[in-house]
This record gives C-alpha cells, structure tokens and sequence, in this order.
C-alpha cells in the first residue's frame, strides 16, 4: 500500500443537506480499518449542502468538498471527483442514504485483492433486492437492463446502478472516452471498455429518507440517447438523431394538417380571405408552416434540451429557426432541380423513381445544413 488513501469515495450531491452529514458518519464508521477520503462535488446546491460539508471537513481533513459553479451534472461531478482523488480505488455512490454503505468494505476488497476492474453495488443478482419498487418500476428497470445487453458488450445484471467501485488504473484508461454529459457514469465505464474484469455484490435499495428524488419524465429518453451514444455515438451522434426524428415528425404532421385542409374544405374559406390564394396553395403553405412550429418546439425540448430557450428567448429563436427551415426548402429545391437538370440517373431508374430518388438526396442535403445552422445559428451556445 502506498502513503495515498486506499479507497476515495465520491458522492456527487444537489440538495442533499438532511442526508450528507448522516452518510459521512456513516462511511467513517464502516470505513474504519481502511485508509479513505471522502470527496464530495456538489453543484451549488440551493440548500447549502456543500457549506455542511466544509464545516465538516475543518475538523476532519479527509473529508473534501468541491463546489462546482457553473458546471452541471451527475457523470460529470464523479469525473470531477475521480480527477482529484488520491485514493486506489475509487468509489461512487449517491448521499441520498439509498445505497447501502455496509458493503463498501466488500466491494473494496473485490478490486484491491481480487484484482476486479469494477465491482457493482447490484439490485439485479441474488442477494439484491430493489426494495420497495412498485411493479412498474420494476419492469422498467429489467427492460433497460436487456437493452443494455442487446446494444451494449456487457454482461451484468444492474447496469443502471450508481452504486460501483473502480481501480484507478481502470479509471485512467477510460478518462478519455468518457462522456461527461453521459446518463449513467457506470454505463460509460462499461460501454466504452472492453474485456473488464466485472463483479456484481447485491444490495437492497433503501428508502430515501430525507430530500427529494432525483428521477424525472426525461429518464427514459436520455437512458435511450446514452444506449444510442455508446453503440453508434463515433458514426451518428445523439443530437442528429433525435434532428432526424424530429424532422420525420414533421412530416407527418404536414400530411396530416394537408389532409385535414382539403377534406375539410377550409383552403377554399381561407384563401377566399388572402386575396384568392389557390386552395392548393393554401394548404401546402398552412401544412409547412405548422411542420415548422412543430419541429421547432420538439427540438427545443428534446433535440437541443441543454441549449433550450425559455421565455421570450423562444421568440427569437423561433424566427430563427423559420429563417433555417426556409432556407432548407431551398436548398432542397434547389439539389432537386440541379439533379433534374443535369440528367441524374436518366437511363438507370425510370422518371418516377428518379424524381423520388433525386428529392430524397434534397432531403437530405437540406437535413445536414439545416443541423449545423441550427446548432451554430438557433441553438448557439452561449
């Protein structure tokens, strides 16, 4: 063993100053033979969590507190925390008192005498239990395990828990393929390594005592994005896709609201009232314009949900956005046409399938420019 702590533990906190103090009581007592550090990285709790913290820390100097300003995030803090600990073996768990500190000394053991790269705190094999989950949760959480199986090189029974402890050696091979704005840290771990040495020790889950839980209507969607970030992240990004997905939406709700105009007749009373617009015209332009409302408002929660606009910041980024969907149709048009022009495939595909192929690449030539003037233009970082 060397000078250095044999195990930092780093608990990533936001609002939990009715749990912290209690967990680091907790942590130093079932820690008591093992040379450790407690580093705690909290993101500017509004309940002062991290001012528990220092006051804790003067009279325990193995006891760290950072507070992070303007950074956000659960996989981020534990990657802050990783690159400041000193210990071994690190070990990551939430300070809401839910996972079950008693095993600590086991799951050390694992990597430091076993010579295991990770070793899982696990609700999944015998010995865990999910404790007090209703059945809904409980399904939830075995479909996300078998589609971690499915998309993912692992072999585990809980690969969404927050609950793991990993060697420092492990840690620093992966440091650079980690994504810090990923869902789940240990997903990261295990998604972006290969041929890891991996153990799972069950544990109950507790009852969250003090505080609120963390688990929003956005898990789901961002447990997909990681899945879809981990497996084809380096071909497709995350943010493409859901553009992409968006954007088939769009579609949809252009045939529909097209439909809806001529079966309902409302293009012949509407255009009477723009000066005679052509009924055809009319419902085309009424099904664009209603795509592009569409689209913008899915993209601005979900596609772009870290660069959201909210209050009046919706209304220019909506004009935006219209300026880029118009020139996009442009675009299309425009490639349709140069296509058209120059004879593209005359011979190999007959006239029908060519003007659905040569639209098809407007498309998606349109898709792409329209992507990264959003993301540099509409959803421009601040």
């Amino acid at each position: 063993m060397s000078n250095r702590a044999a195990i930092s533990v780093i608990l990533p906190t936001y609002n939990e100053s009715g749990n912290i103090a209690l967990l680091i009581d907790r942590l130093k007592t079932v820690l008591k033979s093992i040379p450790h550090e407690i580093i705690v990285v909290d993101d500017n709790s509004p309940d002062r969590t991290w001012e528990i913290v220092e006051k804790i820390s003067e009279k325990n100097p193995w006891v760290r507190v950072i507070r992070r300003i303007e950074d956000r995030g659960l996989s981020s803090a534990v990657l802050t925390g990783m690159a400041v600990a000193n210990g071994e073996v690190f070990a990551v768990m939430d300070a809401d008192l839910q996972h079950d500190e008693s095993i600590l000394p086991e799951m050390f053991r694992a990597i430091h005498d076993d010579r295991m790269d990770i070793c899982i705190g696990s609700r999944g094999i015998e010995g865990g239990s999910y404790g007090n989950w209703s059945a809904t949760r409980r399904f939830m959480s075995w479909v996300a395990a078998f589609m971690a199986k499915v998309m993912l090189p692992v072999n585990v029974k809980d690969p969404m828990s927050g609950f793991f402890v990993i060697s420092r050696e492990t840690y620093q091979k992966s440091a650079d393929k980690i994504n810090p704005r990923g869902f789940k840290i240990l997903l990261e771990f295990i998604g972006r390594s290969r041929g890891l040495a991996i153990k799972e020790i069950g544990y109950t889950f507790k009852n969250r005592i003090h505080g609120e839980t963390k688990l929003s209507s956005s898990v789901i969607k961002n447990y997909l994005i990681a899945l879809w970030d981990l497996r084809f992240g380096k071909y497709v990004t995350p943010t493409f896709l859901m553009y992409c997905l968006v954007g088939a939406s769009g579609v949809l709700v252009y045939s529909l609201v097209l439909a809806a105009c001529r079966v309902l007749v409302l293009q012949d009373f509407f255009s009477g009232l723009l000066l005679r617009m052509d009924p055809n015209s009319f419902s085309m332009l009424a099904a664009v314009e209603t795509s592009i409302i569409s689209n913008y408002f899915l993209n601005n929660y979900f596609t772009f949900y870290e660069r959201r606009h909210s209050g009046k910041k919706k209304i220019a980024g909506f004009v935006k956005f219209q300026l880029v969907s118009l020139l996009g149709l442009i675009v299309q048009i425009g490639v349709f046409q140069m296509l058209q022009a120059n004879g593209f495939l005359i011979g190999i595909l007959s006239e029908g399938f060519r003007n659905i192929f040569n639209n098809a690449l407007g498309i998606v030539v349109a898709t792409v420019s329209n992507y990264y003037l959003n993301l540099n233009f509409t959803w421009r970082k601040n």
